[in-house]
């Protein structure tokens, strides 16, 4: 094929460097180099042409070959994937099982000293309650002790020094004066205002009894001067002497 390629350029190069034709595309070649370039082309072609012949034949057998061989490749990378998978996945697997049991002894292990650290501060707690408790009962009994044995004291002081005085009788006996006195003056000022608001209620009454003659009076006198045959008037006052007998 190289002496092909070979031969082409040689025979271009010859076709450029030809001596044109005046007034025309034409050129002039030298015919003995342009026919060697022919033979050689001649005896060159045929072995390159049974070389890709060749080459085509094969083609199938060759793409057959590499596909095969890619198969293959293939496969054989699959299996080496798969297995190095299934390596992984087996390690992975040890590796968190491995992991798993080491944190379940950690938290067992924690478990426990939390157990032990919360019975711990029961106990203390207890003690320290039971202690406290027993504390403050015995402060609080003795307190109270002593605060009734002051109060009993305090108040049998106060017994003897109060009613063992005269000051103490003489105010008893003025209480009781002012008591009396001033019960007297309330009863004394209740009377008075009984007496004082019935009194008004008699003049009310007597004033009421005024007004409403007054304005019998005065609706008789209107229904006398106002009717021409005067019955109505007649039945007007019995009506308002029945409302006066009512009345008293």
């Amino acid at each position: 094929m190289y002496r092909v390629f070979e031969s082409l350029d040689a025979l271009v190069t010859v076709v450029e460097e030809a001596r044109g034709v005046p007034m025309t595309a034409n050129c002039v070649v030298p015919r003995g180099d342009v026919l060697d370039l022919l033979d050689e082309l001649r005896e060159a072609v045929p072995g390159e042409l049974d070389d890709a012949q060749d080459v085509l034949d094969r083609r199938d057998e060759i793409v057959g070959t590499a596909e095969r061989e890619a198969e293959e490749t293939r496969s054989a990378a699959t299996a080496e994937a798969e297995e190095t998978l299934s390596d992984a996945r087996s390690e992975a697997e040890r590796m968190v099982a491995e992991a798993r049991e080491e944190a379940e002894r950690t938290l067992a292990a924690a478990q426990h000293e939390a157990e032990l650290a919360i019975a711990d501060g029961r106990r203390q707690y207890a003690e320290l309650t039971d202690r406290a408790r027993h504390d403050a009962d015995r402060l609080a009994e003795g307190g109270r002790a002593t605060h009734d044995r002051y109060v009993a004291d305090g108040q049998a002081e106060q017994v003897r020094l109060v009613s063992g005085t005269e000051v103490y009788r003489v105010a008893q006996q003025e209480a009781a004066r002012i008591v009396d006195s001033a019960e007297g003056e309330a009863d004394r000022l209740r009377r008075e205002c009984d007496g004082y608001v019935d009194a008004k209620l008699a003049e009310f009454e007597d004033t009421l009894g005024k007004a409403l003659r007054t304005v019998s009076h005065g609706r008789s006198q209107l229904w006398q001067s106002g009717s021409p045959s005067g019955a109505p008037a007649t039945a007007l006052h019995g009506r308002s002497g029945t409302g006066m007998d009512l009345i008293d």
